[in-house]
């Protein structure tokens, strides 16, 4: 259960929270969340985490990879995310090619993603490539997640999206590069797409928190995308790694269809949703009343 204030009301999840829950063994709820609504949604639904996930450019943006993303976008949504919650800890995606120009540069981009989108940390992807990142961060007092596996901005060196850490190499590569993320700070790890085996295997290593998708029940948490958890969309692609827990689009397609409908039969709007003056200032505008219009 979430830690609760002596009121009753939900205290605000920290870093220092994340790690209590994988010391007792609470799992960790992540879900994403690009703007207000879907926010205030998942706080009340009880999520710990919520991302402000670079997935924007594939479920908000509709586009195929989340290379488009640029910073604007994240300071964006995650300025919007920030305030709708009191309670969750919320992270943002530091996008493609925006921590990787050297470390002037990077935390420039890390302190307009905190400053200006009022999160509480950033997440980076990669492994060895971006400790000098991971650590600049950390060292200017910002929280950051890891992510390793399936990393969506190195899409076309991956070659697709596939699961990752099948083979052995591949596998001691990647458990050696999250044992290196946790010594240069960071608070967490997300693995995405790993194998069960593997995924088990680092989260077993690692004091810090593994949150997966598609990685497992092993991990200390698991994140799903806002979208898929709710089928948010036109006719949904089946994931394997998702659980869908409703069909929103489709819900929400048949109500904009009966809207349609009423608007093209003029039975929308009705008596109930219509306004009307007084009938003396009808007459004092117009010189009649509701019977001479008819």
């Amino acid at each position: 259960m979430s830690e609760q204030s002596s009121s009753g009301t939900r205290k605000p999840v920290t870093t220092t929270r994340l790690r209590a829950m994988k010391s007792k063994g609470e799992p960790i709820a992540v879900v994403t969340a690009y703007d207000y609504p879907s926010a205030q949604l998942a706080e009340a639904a009880g999520a710990d985490v919520l991302l402000v996930g670079d997935s924007l450019g594939n479920v908000v943006q509709g586009r195929e990879t989340t290379l488009s993303v640029t910073l604007d976008h994240i300071v964006y949504h995650a300025e919007i995310v920030s305030r709708a919650v009191k309670t969750p800890f919320v992270v943002a995606d530091l996008p493609f090619a925006t921590y990787h120009g050297g470390v002037d540069a990077t935390l420039a981009n890390v302190a307009r993603v905190m400053r200006e989108g009022g999160v509480k940390a950033v997440k980076l992807e990669g492994g060895n490539e971006i400790l000098p990142a991971v650590r600049a961060a950390v060292g200017a007092g910002v929280p950051v997640m890891g992510h390793l596996g399936l990393t969506p901005q190195s899409v076309h060196v991956i070659g697709g999206y596939k699961v990752q850490g099948k083979q052995s190499a591949a596998a001691e590569k990647l458990l050696d590069e999250a044992l290196r993320l946790e010594e240069a700070g960071a608070f967490a790890i997300v693995l995405e797409l790993v194998t069960d085996e593997l995924a088990a295997k680092v989260t077993e290593r690692l004091s810090i928190p593994t949150i997966g998708i598609g990685s497992g029940k092993s991990c200390d948490g698991q994140v799903l995308v806002f979208h898929d958890i709710l089928q948010y969309e036109l006719d949904p692609m089946a994931k394997k790694f998702v659980k869908a827990y409703a069909n929103v689009g489709a819900v929400v397609k048949e109500a904009i269809r009966e809207y349609v409908a009423d608007v093209k039969q003029r039975s929308f709007p009705e008596e109930r949703h219509t306004f009307h003056m007084e009938e003396a200032d009808l007459q004092r505008l117009y010189g009649g009343g509701a019977a001479d219009k008819e």
